[in-house]
C-alpha cells in the first residue's frame, strides 16, 4: 500500500519534512484556502505540488474538491457548480493528481463533541456523545422540530447533561460541532448554521441521493477519460445529523453509489472509523464486497457506544478487525498488480491520531497532530509487512 498523510498545506502546523520521517511517501492534501465557487488553476495546483515534491514526496491524493450545498440541494445554480468542479477535477489528473476524495454531508462534515476526550492511556481523542449533540441541537440551537427526531429517554438525558455544563463548556461544545473541523467544507456561527439546515427544509433522503446520482453521472465520465479514480468518503458519523439527510452511510448506500455511474472511475475511500462508527455496518464485510471500488482507504477504528456514542481508539484496538481488513486490500491489490494495472497500489493514511507525549501542550489541528499519527502509521506498517511477507502475499510482495 502507499503510505500517505494528510497535510492542510503551508500553514499546517505539522510541516512536510516530519511526514517524511513518520515514514510516508505520498501527501493527502487540498487547496483548503481557495473557495469552492471557483476553477482551481493548473498554477496553483503546480504551487502545491511543487511543495510536496520538494520535500521529496509525491501528492497522491487530493482529498477533497469541495462539493457545495447548491450541488446537495439541486436546482437552479447545481449545473454551474457541477462545471466548477469537473474542470477542477480536469486541471487535476493533468498535474498528475489522479485520486479524488470527496464527500456528499449536507451542511456539516465530519462532526465531534469532544476533541480532547481523555481515554484509560490519558492520551486524548476524539470523541462524539450522541447525548451531548442532542442537547446542544434540542436545547441550545433549538433547531425547529428537533425534539421530534430523538427518543423521549434520549431527551431526558440531554437535558439533564446539559444543566451539569457551565458556560464555558457549552461554548466549547458548540465551537466543537459548528465551528469547523481540518478539511471541513464550511465554519459556522449559530445562526449561520440554523440558516444552512433551513435551506434543506423539505429535502428528503430520496431527494439527496437523486442530487448525488445526477452528481456522479456528470463527474463519473470525466474521470474515465482522464485515467482518474474518485473516492467517496463514508458518511462521518453515519447518522442523520440535525434533522438532515444522510446518503453515504451503509453498505445498501455504497450499493446504490457504485451502481448509479457503474464504472471503475466511481470508486469509494474505505474509511474504517466512519463506517465502523455505526453499529449495523460489518467494515470487514464491506470491505471485501466493494475490494474493487477502493480507491482510497483512511485507516483508522473506533470504540462505540449503544447509545450510538463513540471514540476514536488506537489505530489497531477498535471495534473492526484491521488486520483482517488489511488482508483484503493487500489481495485486492495483488489482484490489480497480475492485471497489470499501474495504479494497483491503494493510497491509505493513518487518520484522527491521539494526542499523545509533548503534542498534548503544543497548538495542534484537532485529530492531525504528529506524533498520534506517527504512532498509527508505524502499528499499520507492521501489520502490513507481517501480512505481505509470509504465506499467499509473500511472492506478490518481491513485486513491490
Amino acid at each position: 500500500m502507499e503510505s500517505c498523510w494528510r497535510w492542510f498545506g503551508p500553514k499546517d502546523l505539522v510541516p512536510l519534512i516530519h511526514a517524511r520521517q513518520a515514514g510516508a511517501t505520498g501527501i493527502v492534501t487540498a487547496l483548503h484556502e481557495i473557495s469552492h465557487s471557483r476553477v482551481w488553476t493548473p498554477e496553483e495546483i503546480e504551487a502545491r505540488k511543487t511543495l510536496v515534491e520538494a520535500a521529496g514526496m509525491r501528492w497522491s491524493v487530493c482529498e477533497s474538491i469541495p462539493v457545495p450545498s447548491t450541488i446537495k440541494l439541486g436546482g437552479a445554480g447545481a449545473a454551474k457548480a457541477i462545471g466548477v468542479w469537473k474542470d477542477t477535477l480536469v486541471n487535476l489528473a493533468q498535474a498528475g493528481i489522479k485520486t479524488i476524495c470527496y464527500n456528499f454531508m449536507p451542511v456539516v462534515d465530519w462532526t465531534r463533541t469532544d476533541l480532547r476526550f481523555q481515554m484509560p492511556t490519558t492520551a486524548l481523542a476524539l470523541r462524539f456523545d450522541m447525548v451531548e449533540f442532542v442537547a446542544y441541537d434540542v436545547f441550545v440551537l433549538r433547531r425547529k422540530g428537533a425534539e421530534t427526531n430523538y427518543a423521549p429517554q434520549l431527551l431526558r438525558r440531554a437535558e439533564e447533561r446539559l444543566k451539569g455544563l457551565s458556560e464555558e463548556a457549552v461554548r466549547r461544545l458548540e465551537s466543537n460541532i459548528i465551528a469547523g473541523l481540518p478539511g471541513g467544507e464550511d465554519s459556522y456561527g449559530r445562526e449561520a448554521i440554523r440558516a444552512a439546515i433551513e435551506s434543506f427544509d423539505g429535502v428528503t433522503a430520496e431527494d439527496l441521493q437523486a442530487n448525488l446520482d445526477h452528481f456522479l453521472r456528470e463527474v463519473v465520465p470525466v474521470a474515465a477519460d482522464l485515467g482518474a479514480r474518485l473516492a467517496i468518503h463514508p458518511d462521518d458519523p453515519p447518522i442523520s445529523l440535525f434533522g438532515l439527510p444522510r446518503v453515504v452511510s451503509t453498505a445498501e448506500d455504497l450499493h446504490r453509489i457504485v451502481s448509479s455511474a457503474d464504472h471503475p472511475a466511481n470508486g469509494l475511500t474505505l474509511c474504517v472509523g466512519s463506517l465502523g462508527s455505526r453499529a449495523d455496518n460489518d467494515v470487514l464485510a464491506i470491505a471485501r464486497e466493494f475490494a474493487s471500488r477502493i480507491n482510497f482507504a483512511h485507516l483508522r477504528d473506533v470504540a462505540i457506544e449503544s447509545d450510538g456514542s463513540f471514540v476514536e481508539a488506537a489505530h489497531l484496538e477498535g471495534r473492526s478487525d484491521m488486520h483482517a481488513i488489511l488482508r483484503v486490500l493487500l489481495a485486492e491489490e495483488a489482484r490489480r498488480c497480475t492485471d497489470g494495472r499501474p495504479d494497483h497500489l491503494i493510497p491509505m493514511r493513518p487518520d484522527h491520531g491521539h494526542l499523545i507525549g509533548d503534542d498534548v501542550d503544543k497548538p495542534t489541528n484537532p485529530g492531525y497532530s504528529l506524533i498520534g499519527r506517527l504512532k498509527g502509521l508505524a502499528e499499520l506498517h507492521g501489520v502490513i509487512h507481517a501480512i505481505g511477507k509470509t504465506g499467499e502475499f509473500s511472492r506478490y510482495w518481491k513485486s513491490f
